[in-house]
């Protein structure tokens, strides 16, 4: 096996890979907001069967160390691009970046707003605690960001309250 030699054109991969990508991005952008640490198993299911099941639509027959290279620098590329054009572009940055979505304002629960993101009261309640507001009822706005974070403002006028962050004790030796 010749690790250089690719099995397909070039740019058929290139192809492959930008098409994947594209796709990716359209079904995140559907799939709705979360942040990484909100992912639930379901969530970690799904990243993990997709990811399995489009490495073949990627490399086609090609299994060449120079394909592989060749689809992570496509991907890298593709990526940045994305990256300042989203920058650059006022259209561009509304189709990949969704406007926050008010869960709670005036002290009260949108229940439809937390149906339509897939969250429950509970939830909500918890980045309420993390945020350090004990109900809703503290609150004039509470926000779900684009990048999945929560945003609380407090109702006493004080602006966004900043959640505590968590630390943990490290023992060095």
């Amino acid at each position: 096996m010749d690790l250089t030699h690719l099995s397909i054109a070039p740019w058929d991969i290139v192809v492959r890979c930008v098409t994947i990508y594209l796709v990716m991005v359209v079904g995140l952008r559907i799939f709705g907001k979360r942040e990484l640490g909100q992912m639930t198993i379901f969530d970690l299911v799904l990243v993990l069967l997709v990811a399995n099941a489009v490495q073949p639509a990627m490399t086609g027959p090609d299994s060449s160390l120079l394909g592989g290279l060749l689809i992570i620098g496509t991907l890298m590329a593709v990526n940045w691009t994305v990256g300042k054009a989203r920058l650059r572009s006022r259209l561009i940055r509304g189709l990949l970046q969704p406007p926050a979505t008010v869960l709670a304002s005036g002290g009260r629960w949108n229940p439809g707003a937390l149906s339509s993101q897939g969250l429950d009261q509970e939830d909500a309640e918890e980045a309420l605690r993390e945020h350090g507001v004990d109900d809703v009822s503290e609150t004039t706005r509470v926000e779900l960001e684009a990048d999945g974070s929560i945003s609380v403002v407090a109702r006493e006028g004080q602006g966004s309250v900043r959640p505590r962050r968590r630390t943990r004790a490290v023992k060095r030796p």
